[in-house]
């Protein structure tokens, strides 16, 4: 039977798990199930465990191997499980080895002692016309409420003549656009000769590869975000105007608590910077409910965030203490009010995306065509990352221009007007 690799959290655990496929099959790996955890909640964890379970009722003789940031972080609490056979770490994941069949049940190396570039033997595509290029790996900032860092290890980049190596050969395969992804894709080149920041590298990137229609930009911290890279907004159309910014939350105090290096003005001020720029830009956030100390007029400030710097895409987490973190020793908000605190901010969320979607009808907008729709219909992303569903049938991996007329579930429709 073939390997299934079942995924949670993040776009680079995507990526990542896209990679393992490769490798897999290259292990000549077959009768298994693959699970790429997350550690940044407790439900991710959860779900993984109810996954894993899952996995051996269906497939009971099926290799399970686990890997992934919660892997890494508590090798012994996933190994105790008797449906799991093997437990492998973030760096081994990503190497043949992993998937040889004899090797070792826990194969979790220090992640903290990982020097040197990213291992990435193949490229996030994964059969997709939108494609994930991986320029970094690893963190070295201590958010309070964050245990990523010690899942993924420090900051790591990619050399940009490897980057622009792989970015041609997306181009060249028809990738019509690529997301370059990471953990802190802001930290870019800090650790590389030189130093080249994120804006210099996506500069270099472009200019390299003018083949390439579209360059997508994942996560932002705010506080990282490089004079140069403002320069490549303003003059680079083939660089989308969306822009996810790792805020987290709209009060100060709970900032300062959370220890992150911006403040509320200066969301507000990157966002009002960037749209003069580039008018046509929006904006999406990471955003925590109910972090502890948070009072009712704290979480007031986070609300009002969403019209106050116009955010149209939201990833909204109630707070999950991690063990060992500081934040999970604050005094913590009951679970109920976090969980009805991450609901307001979820509808804010939704209305101020249906207020951006009616604000496209009758606007022309250029659409990567991702699959087929129900209907046979192309559905893809415009530049501002809406879901466009097209009026009729449509190669994918086309680029096409569209007139939007209607909002559709949770979309946009939208007639073709050429390719």
């Amino acid at each position: 039977m073939s390997t299934e690799i079942v995924t949670f959290g993040c776009r680079l655990n995507a990526f990542e798990s896209a990679a393992m496929r490769g490798l897999a099959a290259e292990a000549e790996l077959d009768n298994a199930v693959v699970v790429n955890t997350c550690a940044v909640t407790a439900e991710a964890e959860r779900q993984a465990r109810q996954a894993i379970r899952r996995a051996r009722r269906v497939r009971p003789d099926a290799t399970v191997i686990v890997t992934g940031c919660a892997a890494q972080i508590a090798p012994e609490r996933w190994s105790a499980m008797p449906e799991v056979d093997r437990v492998v770490g973030n760096a081994e994941k990503l190497t043949v080895g992993a998937f040889l069949p004899h090797a070792p049940r826990t194969d979790v190396g220090d992640i903290m002692a990982v020097r040197g570039p990213p291992a990435v033997p193949v490229d996030g595509r994964d059969g997709r016309t939108r494609a994930h290029l991986q320029v970094q790996q690893g963190c070295d900032h201590r958010c309070t409420f964050c245990v990523i860092p010690f899942g993924r290890g420090p900051n790591r980049s990619v050399p940009l003549g490897r980057l622009a190596a792989r970015l041609r050969r997306l181009a060249a395969d028809g990738v019509a656009e690529v997301v370059l992804t990471g953990v802190d894709i802001t930290g870019y080149g800090a650790d590389l000769p030189g130093r080249p920041s994120l804006g210099a590298a996506v500069r270099r990137l472009l200019a390299a590869v003018p083949e390439l229609p579209r360059l997508r930009l994942s996560s932002l911290d705010p506080a990282e975000v490089d004079r140069e890279l403002l320069r490549v907004i303003a003059g680079e159309p083939r660089l989308m105007p969306h822009f996810h910014l790792s805020v987290q939350a709209g009060d100060d105090m709970i900032l300062k608590r959370m220890r992150r290096r911006h403040g509320r003005d200066d969301v507000l001020r990157l966002c009002a910077r960037i749209r003069g720029l580039r008018p046509d830009a929006v904006f999406g956030a990471d955003l925590i409910a109910g972090f502890p100390t948070e009072t009712e007029d704290m979480f007031a400030r986070s609300l009002d965030l969403i019209d106050a710097a116009d955010l149209t895409w939201l990833h909204v987490f109630p707070f999950s203490p991690r063990s060992g973190t500081p934040a999970a020793r604050m005094p913590q908000v009951p679970p109920g009010v976090r969980r009805d605190r991450a609901r307001r901010l979820r509808e804010a969320g939704a209305a101020a995306r249906g207020r951006f979607l009616a604000g496209r009808i009758g606007r022309e907008e250029r659409v990567v065509v991702e699959r087929a729709g129900p209907g046979g219909e192309g559905v893809g992303r415009s530049e501002q990352f809406a879901v466009v569903s097209l009026d009729g049938p449509v190669p994918s991996g086309s680029l096409v221009r569209a007139r939007t007329v209607a909002v559709r579930d949770g979309g946009l429709f939208a007639e073709a007007v050429a390719r």
